[in-house]
C-alpha cells in the first residue's frame, strides 16, 4: 500500500534560503536529463557572473552534503562562474517518489517536453504512467515553483496524458517501452543510430540479453558495430520469446546471419599473424574481429560524398 501525500506538510515547510557550499552539493541520485552543453551552457555561466543565482536551487539532505532535486545546470555554471555558494531551499521530509517528482517537474518548465531527448521523454512518460504519479503532488510542486520563480501560482499544464505532449496514444505506449532499455542502448536512440521501433522491440528481450547484445555491438568509440534494424530485433525477441537464453555465439550468428551466408560461397582467408597484431590484441574475441572488419570494408567500399 503506497504512502499518502500530505501536501500539507510538503508546503508547510519553510522555503528559506540558505547559501550552501557547492563542494557539499551532490548530484540527484538518478538524474535523467543530459546538463547544458555548448553555447546555452556559456550563457548561462555569463548570466551567474553577471547577475548571480537569481532563482534558488532545491536540494534535500543526504549524509553530510545536500543532493540536488532541481538546479543541476544553475550550480554547474555557478561552479565554471568560480562562485563558491549557491542559494538554496532544502526539503526535510520528502519520500523518494516526492524528490523523484521535483527532479522532473523542474527540467519539465525549464526545457519543455519537445527539447527532451527521446530517452529522456520516456523517462517522464514512464513516471507519468506509474502508480507513483500523482496530479495533486505535480500541482502542489508546480505551484510551488511558481511562487519562487516569483510568479502567482497558475493552473498547472501538466495532464497524464499524450494529448498534453501532441502525441498519440501509439507513440506514448512506443516511449514507455524505450524506457525499459538498460542506459547503454538509450545513447544509441538519441543519436538515430537505434530506430524507436527496433529499441521497442529490443525493450522485450532480458536485461541480460540487452547487455549480451551491447557488448557484441559495440565499437571501441561506444557506436554501433552493425546496424540493428528492426528485422533484427523482431528475431532477437521472437528468439527471446521461445527459450529462456541465447548464448554469445547464437546471438553473434543470428546478428551477421546474412553475411556468413555470403561468405560461405567464396575461399576461406587467413590473417597472417602479423596484420592481425597490428590491429587487434592477442584476447579480441574472433566475433568482434569479424564484425569490425566487416564494419571497415563497408566504408571502405562506400561510394564517396559529394561535396555540396
Amino acid at each position: 500500500m503506497l504512502a499518502t501525500f500530505d501536501i500539507g506538510t510538503m508546503m508547510s515547510q519553510e522555503n528559506q534560503i540558505k547559501n550552501i557550499p557547492i563542494s557539499s552539493l551532490v548530484p540527484y541520485h538518478d538524474h535523467k536529463f543530459q546538463l547544458y552543453s555548448g553555447e546555452r551552457l556559456e550563457d548561462m555561466v555569463e548570466s551567474v557572473k553577471k547577475n548571480g543565482i537569481l532563482i534558488p536551487i532545491i536540494v534535500q539532505p543526504c549524509g553530510e552534503n545536500y543532493e540536488i532535486l532541481s538546479g543541476h545546470n544553475r550550480t554547474n555554471a555557478a561552479k565554471l562562474a568560480g562562485l563558491e555558494t549557491v542559494p538554496a531551499v532544502i526539503k526535510e521530509r520528502l519520500s523518494d517518489d516526492e524528490a523523484e517528482m521535483y527532479m522532473i517537474e523542474t527540467n519539465l518548465r525549464q526545457r519543455g517536453f519537445d527539447d527532451l531527448k527521446i530517452s529522456e521523454q520516456a523517462a517522464v512518460l514512464a513516471m507519468r504512467h506509474s502508480k507513483m504519479f500523482s496530479v495533486e503532488k505535480s500541482r502542489a510542486i508546480n505551484e510551488e515553483l511558481e511562487r519562487l520563480d516569483g510568479n502567482e501560482p497558475s493552473k498547472s499544464k501538466l495532464d497524464i496524458t499524450g494529448e498534453e505532449y501532441g502525441m498519440k496514444k501509439d507513440s506514448v505506449a512506443r516511449l514507455l517501452r524505450v524506457d525499459k532499455l538498460i542506459p547503454e542502448l538509450k545513447p544509441w536512440i538519441d543519436s538515430k543510430q537505434l530506430a524507436v521501433r527496433a529499441a521497442v522491440e529490443l525493450s522485450y528481450i532480458p536485461e541480460e540479453g540487452q547487455k549480451l547484445l551491447y557488448s557484441i555491438i559495440k565499437s571501441p568509440a561506444n557506436g554501433m558495430l552493425i546496424k540493428m534494424d528492426i528485422r533484427k530485433a523482431k528475431q532477437l525477441r521472437e528468439v527471446y520469446k521461445n527459450c529462456e537464453k541465447l548464448s554469445k555465439s547464437k546471438m553473434t550468428e543470428l546478428l551477421i546471419g546474412d553475411y556468413k551466408a555470403k561468405k560461405s560461397e567464396m575461399k576461406s582467408l587467413k590473417l597472417p599473424s602479423e596484420f592481425y597484431l597490428k590491429y587487434f590484441d592477442e584476447d579480441t574475441e574472433p566475433e568482434k574481429v569479424l564484425m569490425i572488419i566487416e564494419k571497415a570494408l563497408e566504408n571502405y567500399f562506400s561510394p564517396p560524398m559529394l561535396e555540396e
